[in-house]
């Protein structure tokens, strides 16, 4: 082997490819928006240091001493305005549908309680995420540690007994050990389900492009709503026997079995599956070459896990990428996902994923349809 006309050719064809590269837009694009996707998410949206956190107050003594209580558990900084309940099972029913993180009971003597010096309140977390549970109940207890009724009195005979710390007895629901695999397993089925629906579909159409029988495949006598729903329809089994794959997997490995209703999380799931394998026609008919349509779909593949919700809790998220993660279907099949798997739901409760899985189902459809079209020449 000549050495010098080896390596020769070896340069030739790299520069031949540097030009391609060079030349290919959207490849430089994507590759340039991940590295700066990555960045953000995990330097400004990331973070186990709950915030934000959504609460609910009972408040059966409804007095100074009280109020005050709740003023300075808002003052950490945590935590949002409080919702104020009428009752026990309101607060229940808001921490079981995701819509509370911590439900604060205070009794009707709490005010006479603190002056006794044993002043007792109670604390419900969702144990479905084991370390934002912890920390909220942490910060919570150090508020009722640090908590002082009324200034101390100055008695001349020596310094007056302050009211004793408030004990804040704390119960975890839907995870009482705090057990992290719950919080994971909880969403397997949905992670596994958006990798395999967004990497089998986005190669479809451009793959069809790259071997000249696009416009031959659209020259046939159906639509193009037609045609996209065809080549869904395989993968939707598929699906389904991944989703149940990872659930008896679940269960049987580490004893995590839906809660609730089976029948809703079959029917959460068509929706759900439908919506990430339109995203992944989608993103075959905005790509010109498979390179492209992978790299797409891994900018989209990132964002759903962190995003949604299932590997950080979404409800802690900044106001704006918090809104943004809603634009997933993994955010919405996440949801359901726990409200069955850990809460017990049923068919009502995962009503809303629902309607918001078959609305960007739809609107993906019109935007394939929109670009889905012949390109001769």
């Amino acid at each position: 082997m000549r050495w010098p006309r080896f390596w020769s050719n070896v340069l030739a064809v790299a520069y031949r490819e540097t030009q391609i590269i060079r030349h290919d837009k959207p490849f430089l694009g994507v590759l340039v928006a991940q590295p700066v996707m990555m960045l953000v998410l995990f330097g400004l949206v990331l973070s186990n240091e709950p915030r934000n956190v959504p609460w609910a107050v009972l408040d059966r003594s409804d007095t100074t001493v009280s109020r005050r209580l709740v003023r300075d558990v808002q003052a950490t900084g945590y935590f949002l305005a409080p919702r104020a309940v009428a009752s026990y099972a309101e607060g229940r029913r808001l921490l079981r549908e995701g819509r509370a993180l911590a439900f604060l009971v205070l009794p009707e003597r709490f005010a006479a309680d603190v002056e006794r010096g044993r002043p007792r309140v109670q604390l419900l977390l969702d144990g479905s995420d084991p370390l934002s549970a912890a920390r909220v109940g942490g910060y919570v207890g150090e508020v009722a540690a640090a908590f002082e009724a009324r200034p101390a009195p100055v008695h001349r005979a020596g310094p007056a007994r302050l009211p004793g710390a408030i004990d804040v007895r704390q119960r975890f629901r839907f995870n009482p050990t705090l057990r992290d695999r719950n919080f994971f397993l909880a969403t397997l089925a949905g992670m596994l389900l958006t990798n395999i629906c967004l990497s089998a579909t986005s190669l479809g159409l451009v793959g069809e492009r790259e071997n000249g029988t696009y416009e031959q495949m659209l020259s046939l006598p159906t639509t193009a709503i037609e045609i996209v729903l065809g080549k869904m329809l395989p993968y939707v089994g598929v699906s389904y026997a991944l989703m149940l794959a990872a659930l008896a997997a679940a269960g049987m490995l580490f004893g995590i079995w839906p809660q609730g209703s089976f029948l809703a999380l079959l029917l959460v799931t068509l929706p759900f599956v439908l919506a990430s394998l339109a995203i992944g026609v989608f993103v075959s008919v905005l790509a010109h070459t498979s390179a492209q349509a992978v790299f797409i779909t891994v900018f989209f593949i990132m964002p759903s896990f962190v995003l949604s919700g299932s590997m950080f809790p979404y409800q802690l998220m900044p106001h704006g990428v918090r809104e943004l993660g809603g634009l997933f279907p993994l955010r919405w099949y996440q949801i359901a996902l726990r409200r069955i798997v850990e809460r017990g739901a049923g068919l009502v409760e995962v009503a809303g994923p629902i309607v918001a899985l078959v609305t960007l189902f739809l609107l993906l459809l019109v935007g394939i349809r929109w670009r889905m079209k012949p390109r001769l020449g």
